[in-house]
């Protein structure tokens, strides 16, 4: 799997330490020597299965052999200090590297058994099975019913407008938006709060049917009130798909998911059912960054 896209949108940052004894810096910056993760990557009856992925920007390397599982009905927290990759991990899931033009990935990602990745499969229909829901709410300039009905259109997923109206309806209340917008559907969709542009956005990527929905910090622009909104709609989602979230808010983790990965300079460190990770955690690397030691 060899992918090259049209534009770089996206930087690896180095980490900057906590504290200034030279331990501290020492400990974040060395790559373990050998990458094997502690835990167990892998699930039964995985929807998504991903097998020694490499990621590069040019000549630079972001991801190192990564192998995982997304779990079936089961989200799917990725924790790590800024920079260690897991954005860049969360875009190859449905092919967004693709549009970074120095990317190349390398590995095996399947979605129900399926290379993602082989030259037959098109991303069009690809991204509508793996929705993206990104970290700053962006909807489009649209009334909110055309930000909802946008997708099923493009994908001829109605044959008429009844249907179209049934699609939009059942997305928002997944999304838990209908009761506050049901009387003014025609209205722009942008002049919603944050919080429900961005639960707007999950009604748009829900109304295309999705197996599996990728959240890149969702919560990160939104005040606390709007953060348990969203909380509570990704427990609720869950039952029906399968979510991988990328949180810098370790408590978000805790609270949503079922399994936690821990990234760190691109390497997969750890990962494991959440309770696990946040209270017994099996690397020190793991333990450091759960207990505020750096980040």
């Amino acid at each position: 799997m060899d992918v090259t896209a049209s534009r770089m949108t996206d930087q690896i940052f180095p980490i900057v330490a906590v504290g200034d004894s030279a331990e501290a810096h020492e400990r974040m910056h060395v790559r373990p020597l050998d990458r094997k993760t502690i835990g167990s990557p892998f699930v039964d009856n995985p929807r998504m299965m991903c097998r020694d992925v490499d990621v590069f920007y040019g000549d630079k390397q972001a991801i190192n052999k990564v192998s995982i599982d997304v779990g079936q009905n089961q989200v799917l927290a990725m924790i790590g200090p800024s920079g260690c990759g897991k954005s860049t991990f969360l875009r190859c899931l449905n092919r967004m590297n693709d549009t970074v033009s120095s990317c190349r990935v390398q590995g095996e990602i399947s979605l129900d058994g399926i290379d993602i990745y082989h030259s037959s499969v098109d991303v069009v229909p690809l991204r509508a099975r793996v929705g993206m829901v990104f970290q700053k709410p962006n909807p489009f300039p649209k009334s909110i019913y055309d930000n909802v009905a946008y997708g099923p259109r493009i994908h001829g997923l109605t044959r008429d407008k009844n249907e179209l109206d049934e699609i939009v309806h059942t997305s928002l209340i997944k999304a838990g938006l209908w009761e506050e917008v049901k009387d003014r559907l025609r209205e722009p969709g942008t002049g919603l709060s944050g919080g429900q542009q961005q639960r707007l956005c999950i009604a748009r990527a829900i109304a295309v049917g999705p197996e599996v929905i990728l959240m890149d910090e969702p919560c990160s622009a939104l005040d606390p009130i709007a953060t348990a909104k969203v909380e509570e709609l990704i427990a609720e989602l869950r039952t029906q798909f399968s979510i991988v979230i990328v949180t810098h808010a370790m408590q978000q983790a805790s609270r949503v998911s079922q399994r936690t990965a821990y990234f760190h300079l691109g390497d997969l460190i750890e990962v494991g059912p959440t309770e696990k990770i946040f209270t017994n955690p099996g690397h020190k690397l793991t333990e450091d960054y759960i207990t505020g030691r750096f980040g």
